[in-house]
């Protein structure tokens, strides 16, 4: 599944209802970020404890892709640089 700004993402574990995010809930996830070329950047997951944020406070991608999520679901997501940190990021944040 592509997005038409280009987030591409494929469910890894089918959740359960029918409701979803808005741009300004405040939800709770469990994440691993990697960089394009296979390195981990942040990851709520070895933290041992899911991340809450709004999601109209996060990198657009993120916005935009939970939200096609319900609860329980598990979904691997590709983000352009353009919904994240840039194609050149500085400042410790992942290419």
């Amino acid at each position: 599944e592509v997005t038409a700004s280009g987030i591409a993402s494929k469910v890894l574990k089918v959740g359960v209802g029918k409701e979803k995010p808005q741009s300004s809930s405040t939800v709770t996830v469990d994440y691993s970020g990697w960089t394009t070329d296979g390195r981990l950047f942040d990851s709520s997951v070895l933290r041992g404890r899911p991340a809450t944020f709004r999601l109209d406070q996060v990198i657009q991608g993120w916005t935009e892709g939970v939200q096609l999520m319900v609860v329980g679901e598990k979904r691997r997501f590709w983000i352009p640089g353009t919904l994240a940190y840039g194609d050149n990021p500085s400042g410790g944040k992942p290419a």
